[in-house]
């Protein structure tokens, strides 16, 4: 099974951006790592594998966690996300971390191999996501933990809503089919849960994860900021005229001030967490 073709171009675009920004988004997005290494029950020593690791956040969060004595493997099927985290644990000299390309149902490793497996905003493009979820499952230990978060609806989300209700008055856009890759496919609770279950993760639990998303960037750096971490956004302000992208810039950035301190943004922000574990009475998946 391959991974959707469309999925991968739209990210290998924002490759680049996702890199120069890799600071500023794990701060963004530390709460939700935190909250699945907490779900997963990661512990120091233990082996965890980080399923569409971008440039490597949150993989490199995870290694503080588990210590010199234990590992993190990350894996993404965008070779140019997985570079920008080979380049980043090379500077940073982390021996016990790994980067490999690969897609989430076709992970490079034995089955039983992690303690824990996490994703963090990946399994919404999974080409199938029972599958890939199997997958994540197969190469964890009995009694091991999966742990995915997703975003919740976008209305819960100013963070990505606002710049998208203020461009659907300038470009069409048709909405998502209700099973395509996009960042809100799971966002109805309930709706992954009953994936989990029929990938066969044992007594999957939802939890709805709601935090202020600390944004420390100056109102015209938001700007660039939004732009450059969505390559849909960015396509769809080229089909725009100079005068309409600066009325759309203009608006957001009015809208945007609700949540504007002195030094940072601060977002309201809902996410799902879902985690469950590997059955520990035989292993039907190998």
């Amino acid at each position: 099974m391959q991974p959707n073709q469309a999925v991968i171009d739209e990210w290998s675009e924002a490759a680049p951006f996702w890199e120069k920004h890799r600071t500023l988004i794990g701060h963004m997005f530390a709460p939700v790592t935190d909250a699945l290494a907490a779900a997963a029950g990661i512990r120091k020593g233990d082996r965890v594998l980080d399923v569409a690791t971008g440039p490597g956040d949150p993989a490199f969060r995870l290694v503080s966690l588990v210590g010199s004595e234990g590992w993190v493997d990350g894996t993404d099927p965008v070779p140019a996300m997985v570079s920008a985290a080979r380049r980043e644990a090379s500077r940073l000299a982390v021996r016990n971390i790994r980067f490999e390309i690969a897609s989430g149902d076709q992970l490079p490793f034995p089955s039983a191999t992690f303690d824990a497996t996490v994703s963090r905003f990946g399994v919404m493009f999974f080409p199938e996501p029972v599958a890939g979820i199997r997958e994540m499952l197969r190469v964890v230990k009995s009694g091991g933990k999966v742990a995915l978060a997703v975003w919740h609806h976008l209305k819960f989300n100013p963070f990505f809503s606002v710049v998208e209700r203020v461009l659907a008055e300038y470009v069409a856009m048709a909405p998502s089919e209700p099973d395509s890759p996009n960042s809100f496919r799971f966002a109805t609770p309930g709706k992954l849960r009953e994936v989990l279950l029929e990938a066969g993760v044992r007594a999957p639990v939802e939890t709805v994860l709601r935090f202020q998303m600390m944004v420390p960037v100056s109102l015209a750096d938001f700007w660039t900021l939004r732009c450059e971490m969505s390559d849909k956004l960015r396509g769809h302000l080229a089909t725009l005229t100079t005068e309409q992208v600066h009325d759309v810039r203009r608006r957001t950035l009015e809208e945007v001030l609700a949540w504007k301190t002195d030094t940072e943004f601060r977002f309201p922000t809902e996410v799902l967490i879902l985690s469950g574990t590997k059955d520990t009475g035989g292993d039907p998946l190998g």
